[in-house]
């Protein structure tokens, strides 16, 4: 994947934390360190907008769809 160099502003005690995180070999180097923090925030929010999309469902609804012709369907299936 390509991948871009960018430049941010960061607090001095943030920085600290993540400089610790490199010395300690939790992370390679800051980059590898901000990338991670930042995919990993990309997904949070992903799952928070799927989660906020799934409260919007109706369970009863829902059921009634995904049983929509269901009993007709299941008298044409084969005994066993």
């Amino acid at each position: 994947m390509a991948r871009s160099k960018i430049a941010i502003t960061i607090e001095q005690n943030t920085l600290k934390q993540l400089d610790f995180l490199v010395k300690t070999n939790i992370f390679s180097n800051r980059s590898r360190a901000i990338q991670e923090a930042v995919t990993e925030k990309l997904e949070r929010l992903e799952k928070g907008r799927l989660a906020r999309e799934c409260a919007k469902l109706e369970p009863k609804f829902e059921q009634n769809m995904a049983e929509e012709d269901f009993n007709v369907e299941i008298d044409e299936w084969p005994e066993y």
